[in-house]
């Protein structure tokens, strides 16, 4: 996150609050509503140290102490604060039971003596006899405030708890897909060269034509591979492009077969994600005489890809250290990319090998 956009994010947080307080203010002078110049001076230092207490709860006590489990410091803390508070109102600014004089009273001038020593009695009477309720009601707009801002500052955090934790996940996810995606460009660079250095080797006139479509492969691997996902008809070009490639150094092409059904148009796919496929099916589906067998057949309906591989298994001698790289990783892809949109179903018999991908194109992770 940016500095124009962290400031952005706390500009909103302070007019968010400040609407907040506003409204809860308001509405609580609904009762002032037909008699504006009654509104004491107890009504401003109730919501003053309500807004006081809300604050020093949701940035220092729930954080240091609650959060932290610590909850008989924290309660001991709170207590102290709504105590405080208390004694504040109540000693200084709220006001005393005293009726309202009626208005057909005489003027105090005019009273009798005795008339003002017994009203003035009556004051203290009920100044020193208020309802004990009157003495704790203030407690319960604390405890109001201070439950609330427990409650919002506990759930702020484990929101944002969540965020970093899902942050954290996705870098990594990140971070392993353009590994596996690193794998993928020199697992297809050594194939080709070794299919180029085949071709030199028979000083073979094809030699240039298989550099220029080695170009045309690398130059699709460099600008349109760092996207998330490619169009459905460039990466089916790709693999085209590769067996074209391939069929350069092969003496007998008759079962290299490609077929797609259906619409490619608008539809898009993780790059590179079905290459492995095709480079294993080359790799052993070539015998020694420079004959393969590798059948290929895509069909796209709707956003529902299958995917269909064969070849023979002609090459029995397999590298103990790169065997297998290429499945390993097309199927950590998809775990990553797709993981309840795919199937993938790889069968192996004493002659061929099949492998049958079912996708749904609209179901990619396309946010991590």
């Amino acid at each position: 996150m940016n500095i124009g956009t962290l400031k952005n994010t706390n500009s909103d947080k302070v007019l968010f609050h400040v609407t907040i307080w506003t409204f809860f203010i308001l509405t609580s002078l609904i009762q002032f509503y037909e008699s504006p110049f009654r509104i004491s001076n107890d009504f401003y230092v109730q919501w003053g140290t309500g807004i006081i207490l809300f604050y020093l709860n949701y940035f220092y006590l729930v954080p240091l102490l609650l959060l932290e489990k610590k909850y008989w410091l924290y309660f001991v803390f709170v207590l102290v604060l709504i105590l405080l508070f208390m004694v504040i109102r109540i000693n200084y600014f709220i006001p005393e039971f005293n009726h309202l004089r009626p208005q057909n009273m005489m003027p105090p001038k005019m009273m009798p003596e005795e008339v003002k020593m017994f009203l003035k009695n009556q004051g203290r009477g009920r100044m020193h006899k208020q309802p004990f309720f009157f003495k704790i009601g203030p407690s319960f707009f604390y405890l109001l405030i201070t439950a609330i801002s427990a409650i919002i500052r506990t759930l702020t955090e484990f929101y944002q708890n969540q965020q970093n934790k899902l942050i954290a996940e996705t870098h990594r996810t990140n971070t392993e897909l353009n590994y596996l995606r690193k794998q993928t460009n020199p697992h297809f660079l050594f194939n080709s060269l070794n299919s180029i250095y085949s071709l030199a080797h028979k000083k073979s006139d094809l030699v240039p034509d298989a550099i220029v479509t080695l170009s045309e492969l690398m130059r699709y691997m460099l600008y349109e591979t760092d996207n998330k996902t490619v169009a459905l008809e460039k990466e089916i070009d790709y693999i085209q492009n590769y067996i074209e490639l391939q069929k350069l150094r092969l003496n007998n092409i008759e079962n290299i077969v490609i077929n797609v059904h259906g619409d490619t148009r608008n539809k898009f796919i993780e790059p590179l994600l079905l290459i492995s496929f095709v480079e294993n099916a080359f790799k052993y589906g070539t015998d020694y005489k420079g004959a393969a067998y590798v059948k290929i057949k895509i069909f796209i309906l709707e956003n529902t890809l299958d995917f269909w591989i064969e070849n023979t298994i002609e090459n029995h001698v397999k590298d103990p250290e790169n065997s297998g790289i290429g499945l390993v990783n097309i199927q950590n892809r998809l775990d990553l990319l797709y993981p309840d949109a795919h199937e993938l179903t790889i069968r192996q018999d004493s002659q061929y090998y099949r492998v049958h991908l079912n996708l749904k194109l609209d179901k990619i992770q396309t946010e991590i």
